[in-house]
């Protein structure tokens, strides 16, 4: 058996710390949407949907992390379920702006009920002050994250204009 080059064990590196508990997270998350038949993402549109209606592929590709590619067929798929409507922008007639249909309003409803309750579980597990300080490690960490990433390095350090 090979030594590990840096002798600590990696289930104690931070970065593994943070990739299992996100899978813990999503191995929740998947779970129960799994009862809705949606999937995370789909689960992100319809959150993203009920607090500013009327947004575009592009918008919601970005406030999910995807691409537009992977949100036009997230799009179609909330649409054959009538989770969601498309129709034309006003401002930009090739530009479609989704919106929640009643349907949709009433899956995301009962769906976050459920996801809501590890939320509740999860702040239960901490004091306030420790959820305050979990809250800011994380804001950090994620910061820390971003920073390191070389596609992030890459966009700040093209020129502008």
């Amino acid at each position: 058996m090979k030594e590990n080059v840096t002798g600590i064990p990696a289930e104690e590196y931070l970065c593994t710390r943070i990739r299992r508990t996100e899978q813990a997270l999503m191995a929740h998350h998947e779970a129960v949407l799994r009862g809705y038949g949606l999937t995370m993402t789909q689960y992100t549109v319809l959150l993203a949907l009920s607090r500013d209606e009327g947004m575009s592929g592009a918008q919601l590709a970005r406030a999910c992390g995807v691409t537009q590619q992977t949100m036009a067929a997230v799009l179609t798929g909330l649409q054959n379920k009538q989770l969601i409507t498309r129709q034309s922008s006003p401002a930009h007639a090739k530009v479609l702006l989704a919106s929640l249909t009643d349907q949709g309003h009433q899956v995301l409803e009962r769906a976050y009920g459920e996801v809501i309750v590890l939320e509740r579980a999860l702040s239960d597990a901490f004091t306030p002050d420790e959820h305050a300080m979990l809250c800011e490690l994380l804001e950090r960490a994620t910061t820390v994250l971003v920073q390191q990433t070389p596609q992030a390095q890459a966009r700040s350090a093209r020129p502008r204009g």
